[in-house]
């Protein structure tokens, strides 16, 4: 080690401790203090983001973004103090930035859906909603794709790239559906009676809803019945209780009160030979 030592010149150190002393201090410092400077910049826009409605997923997500944009900039000056030349080093990261970007354009599409639903929740878990052809109750979103339960039980997994650039239907924003059926009666039977059959029929039902009442009206005068809309309405939880109790409940007090629903039928008629 001696040796070596006395085969190096103390003016040669010397004048790089000259040369780059005071830089390498500078850029020290730069980092500490920035380090510094960043860590209470990310725990303002914590504070910040909890007192906003942004969704926590988003929250990780822009967090971790802001903080790690902010440290590569840091770094950048830091290197530019030791004399670095950091346009070469920008234009490298923004090559590479841009290759990836285009490698994964689908992805970036999908997360910047993801980031528009998140932040501005046209939906939100447990809603029913209908998206690019499929509707059911929204069981994750995530900040690529959102999951759907289907009213078969099947899980359906939406991009959100072309989620948030389709139409969305919310079932669940009023709190309430309208379940629509149609009924028809002969036209022999009386047209009042038959409505007000049906309207008590609906009110009888817990699960049908008093507020909007609903709606008993005739809609048609078909080729064999005269066509009658029953529009009660529900909660998005007893939507397909009151569809169905709706449509049996009904059949049933018109059977009672003999009125009669027609049905198509057919006659045959045999050739004599």
């Amino acid at each position: 080690m001696n040796d070596l030592l006395k085969g190096i010149d103390p003016s040669v150190i010397l004048n790089y401790v000259e040369k780059y002393g005071l830089a390498l201090i500078k850029a020290i410092v730069i980092l500490v203090v920035g380090l510094w400077v960043i860590k209470a910049i990310v725990k303002g826009i914590k504070k910040a983001f909890n007192k906003s409605n942004i969704d926590v997923s988003l929250q990780g997500f822009l967090t971790s973004l802001i903080s790690w944009s902010l440290k590569a900039l840091l770094i950048i000056t830091a290197l530019s103090q030791l004399g670095v030349k950091t346009t070469s080093f920008v234009a490298i990261i923004g090559a590479a930035g841009l290759a990836v970007g285009l490698a994964l354009q689908g992805s970036l599409a999908n997360f910047a859906g993801g980031a528009l639903i998140l932040l501005f929740k046209p939906f939100k878990v447990g809603d029913l909603i209908e998206g690019q052809g499929a509707v059911g109750v929204v069981k994750e979103v995530s900040i690529f794709v959102t999951k759907i339960i289907t009213p078969d039980g099947k899980e359906v997994i939406i991009p959100n790239g072309a989620l948030s650039n389709g139409n969305i239907t919310n079932y669940s924003t009023t709190g309430e559906l309208r379940v629509d059926l149609t009924v028809g009666i002969s036209y022999s039977d009386d047209i009042e009676k038959a409505k007000t059959i049906i309207m008590d029929t609906l009110l009888s039902d817990q699960k049908v809803l008093k507020s909007p009442a609903p709606v008993v009206a005739v809609g048609e005068l078909g080729d064999s019945s005269v066509n009658i809309l029953v529009r009660p309405y529900a909660t998005v939880d007893n939507y397909w209780d009151v569809y169905f109790n709706s449509l049996q409940n009904v059949k049933v007090a018109l059977d009672n009160a003999g009125i009669e629903i027609p049905f198509p039928q057919q006659v045959n008629h045999t050739a004599k030979g």
